[in-house]
């Protein structure tokens, strides 16, 4: 399933920003928390790719683990 959005751009006296958010709905699914930090990379002129680093992911997975079913 596809989440379409629209990129803001934020424009100051001495510089811009351009801001994608993302719907709530997904940042639960991927059990984000604020403040979490992440790494864009650019694949090609029509793609990102979002990732979060190694620890945060094998943080994740633990409790994954421990989580009842």
């Amino acid at each position: 399933m596809g989440y379409k959005t629209k990129v803001q751009l934020i424009k100051r006296l001495k510089s811009e920003q351009s801001y994608v958010n993302f719907p709530a709905a997904l940042a639960q699914a991927m059990e984000f928390t604020a403040g979490a930090e992440v790494e864009w990379l650019v694949d090609d002129h029509q793609r990102l790719e979002l990732s979060r680093n190694d620890a945060a992911v094998a943080a994740l997975k633990e409790k994954l683990k421990t989580k009842p079913a």
